[in-house]
């Protein structure tokens, strides 16, 4: 029987398309302010830090929901989590469109992010559990791109809320419809999360193997279905045993680990330190503050989202194929030639208005193009492989978590930190705005170079090769681990 002969794939495909649901609501969520930004910072009178702070303290949930994902995933079990993600997505949509004071639209806000990281963590994990070996690569880039999918929707659905409407109007009740639209995505995903099945992995877990078997019978065809159910118990045997000898190893001794969390939290940081949350947070404020036109800078920013989308499908299908480190490299230097460019328009559009601030407000835009194309098929998705794949099984969980922190805090402190460089008035009189964009080109070309120094290729690695692997950049060597594990034995 032929692989995909073993399995049904539309099933597995719709149940994955369900669980992506997830990340269109993780897209949608983040990006949504981007739009909304201008009007709220008008209805509640914010300076440079409230507007930081309004955009930034989604990170904060997110890091909270990340960490909590794995404890409540495991205790109410996938699918129910994913529910729990849904609700207080619509939660904090409903209460953030509804609020009059600022700092319940900070609650709001902070719920929605620890929605966001919930489902961040969830949903792939879902996808991964019901998937078969063959089509995880596939089903999981469905998480991909419905996150980049529900980012161009609401860049779309802000244009269209903001298209012909007055400043009046968007000040007092614009932003609200924005933020607001989020539910009905979320209702339609509380519905049909329903109709997908818990994940088997963790029906077993939980000593209910009919009910695994019985999803497993939907997903694989003829034997396999008693064939998977008795390796996902193994692999549980498995994980059990390396759990006890990893609570045996001494970490603050292990130098092998402090380096690959170092490599690995390294490139969570500098993925997010290459500007792209200013073209997902902060793109409509740039370029209305470029072109004095808020429904063209609307506009402009939908092809940022569509460049994205393009980009991330490409980088998924040359990931496996070109391999890590040459597409970072790339990436790299094409996003600080897009920052470069975009940096030299910012800083030449003082004293443009009318038509030819528009005008140069497209150079901005094609600028913004060419880093994003470049970013999405590289450090998009590079970073998230990378950091997934880096980390050796006795070390994934507390790697992965150090890394993915890391890349929340990085986003906070850019989400804070862009407003007050972007509204200093000694910044804005000698730069026009370009400053950031030269910092951003900056980290960019540092990040080249920590490519090059510091990460090996790991196409085709696998996970009982990484550790060796990741130390050939170093004077560490594999065999130190093992002696500094029998070492904490005792």
């Amino acid at each position: 029987m032929t692989p995909q002969g073993r399995y049904n794939i539309k099933y597995v495909l719709l149940i994955c398309a369900v669980s992506a649901l997830g990340g269109l609501l993780f897209g949608y969520d983040t990006a949504v302010i981007s739009g909304a930004i201008g009007p709220i910072k008008s209805y509640f009178g914010l300076d440079a830090a409230g507007v930081g702070w309004a955009v930034s303290n989604v990170a904060i949930g997110c890091i909270v929901g990340a960490f909590a994902a794995g404890a409540i995933a495991g205790r109410l079990g996938r699918k129910k989590a994913l529910v729990l993600a849904a609700l207080l997505f619509t939660v904090s949509a409903l209460g953030s469109a509804l609020v009059d004071s600022f700092s319940w639209f900070i609650v709001y806000r902070l719920i929605g992010g620890v929605a966001v990281g919930l489902a961040s963590a969830v949903s792939p994990m879902y996808m991964s559990e019901v998937s078969p070996k063959d089509m995880r690569g596939r089903a999981i880039g469905m998480q991909t791109f419905a996150i980049v999918f529900g980012q161009v929707a609401i860049f779309t659905i802000n244009y269209l809320i903001a298209k012909g409407a007055s400043e009046a109007w968007l000040v007092d009740m614009g932003w609200r419809v924005m933020l607001g639209s989020e539910v009905i995505p979320c209702l339609l995903f509380c519905l049909v999360v329903m109709f997908i099945p818990e994940s088997p992995r963790w029906n077993v877990i939980k000593g209910n193997d009919a009910a695994a078997l019985t999803t497993l019978r939907k997903i694989y065809n003829g034997p396999y279905p008693e064939k998977v159910l008795k390796e996902i118990k193994d692999s549980l045997k498995q994980r059990q045993l390396e759990q006890q000898q990893k609570r045996k190893i001494d970490y603050r001794n292990d130098k092998a680990f402090w380096f690959i969390a170092f490599v690995g939290c390294m490139i969570a940081v500098l993925q997010q330190t290459t500007g792209v949350n200013v073209m997902m947070y902060f793109a409509p404020v740039v370029l209305e503050q470029a072109t004095g036109n808020n429904e063209a800078a609307l506009f402009m920013t939908i092809w940022i989202g569509v460049v994205q989308l393009i980009g991330t499908s490409i980088g998924a299908f040359l990931m496996d194929r070109v391999g890590r480190v040459p597409l970072l490299r790339i990436g790299a230097i094409g996003s600080t030639v897009g920052l470069l460019v975009t940096s030299y328009f910012l800083y030449h559009a003082a004293g443009l208005a009318g038509a030819e601030a528009v005008r140069n407000g497209y150079f901005i835009l094609s600028g913004m193009l060419l880093f994003m194309l470049f970013f999405a098929f590289s450090w998009a998705v590079g970073a998230w492989v990378v950091v997934s794949e880096i980390f050796p099984n006795r070390m994934r969980s507390e790697g992965m978590s150090l890394a993915i922190a890391a890349m929340w805090v990085s986003n906070f402190c850019i989400g804070l930190g862009f407003p007050l460089m972007n509204d200093n008035a000694f910044l804005l009189e000698h730069f026009n705005g370009a400053f950031p964009m030269w910092l951003f080109a900056g980290c960019c070309v540092l990040s080249y170079f920590f490519v090059t120094r510091f990460l090996p290729e790991t196409k085709g690695v696998t996970l009982e090769q990484m550790e060796e692997t990741m130390l050939s950049k170093t004077r560490l060597e594999a065999k130190e681990v093992p002696a500094a594990m029998v070492r904490a034995n005792g």
